[in-house]
């Protein structure tokens, strides 16, 4: 799943795509905000949700919950719904700007399939983000190539029959502990984040030896063949063996060491030399 705020007339909705579904979950709360202007539309869901459990409306019933981010910034399970569930739960709730509203979702339904079908329009975006972030152009360049390798590396274990979640994270930490000599954890303990995201606190070549460390890991295994997990395993430390072998031969070569503290809040990731990261 991946989290994003969306605005409907200057107000928020918190949505989350689902890669799996290729589908979009809305927040019902924030939907009924938008929808009532109700000072508290925690509890007009909670009785329109009692109503519509009596009425034995299959919307309450399929509704799910995901994490999402509250006004305090943690993330709390929230009651969400689909792009489906959510045409339904529209039809429960009286207002002027139900039709808008449809609109609105078409809208954001749309550029999401744009995006899927020409995925230059997902880069272009994920550029747009990380400059406004402040990132320096060529930070931006290696992430967006190290996002690609990660997707060829996943579509590949896929491809064998592995599963997201456990399967694909505990390749992951093989594969980082191996060349960086740290689990994900680790690592980012070791540059003082908690949910951030890693990759992007990374050094550009903190990216490149990761980006080298995951296609290795692809190679290897479109060679291999690997079927059983232990077989991966093996595949993926072979991986970050190669990326571990080039980061001990840079840091004897330069003297500094490749894996940094700095993360993106201590400073915009403007150059590759070590003295400056250092420094």
């Amino acid at each position: 799943m991946k989290d994003k705020v969306q605005l409907f007339e200057e107000k928020k909705v918190r949505t989350a795509w689902d890669e799996e579904t290729e589908d979009w979950y809305f927040s019902v709360v924030d939907v009924v905000g938008v929808l009532t202007d109700s000072p508290n539309p925690n509890n007009y869901w909670k009785v329109l949700k009692n109503r519509l459990k009596k009425e034995g409306s299959e919307l309450v019933t399929n509704c799910n919950q995901l994490k999402m981010v509250s006004s305090d910034g943690k993330k709390y399970l929230t009651d969400v719904v689909s792009t489906q569930q959510l045409f339904r739960l529209i039809q429960s709730i009286p207002s002027p700007k139900a039709e808008p509203f449809k609109l609105w979702i078409a809208k954001v339904a749309k550029e999401r399939l744009d995006q899927m079908q020409d995925p230059e329009l997902s880069i272009e975006q994920a550029m747009l983000d990380y400059k406004r972030l402040g990132y320096s152009d060529n930070w931006i360049n290696q992430r967006l190539k190290s996002i690609e390798i990660r997707k060829e590396l996943t579509d590949e274990w896929k491809s064998r029959g592995l599963q997201e979640g456990v399967h694909f994270a505990s390749l992951t930490d093989i594969i980082y502990k191996t060349w960086a000599d740290k689990t994900a954890r680790e690592y980012k303990n070791y540059k003082g984040l908690k949910k951030e995201n890693l990759r992007d606190n990374m050094t550009n070549a903190e990216l490149v030896l990761n980006m080298l460390a995951e296609l290795s890991t692809k190679q290897i295994s479109e060679a291999t063949n690997p079927d059983t997990m232990n077989e991966h395993v093996r595949v993926a430390k072979q991986g970050g063996e190669v990326a571990r072998n080039a980061r001990i031969e840079l840091e004897e070569k330069t003297g500094q060491k490749v894996i940094s503290p700095i993360n993106a809040k201590q400073g915009v990731l403007k150059s590759t030399d070590f003295k400056e990261i250092e420094e």
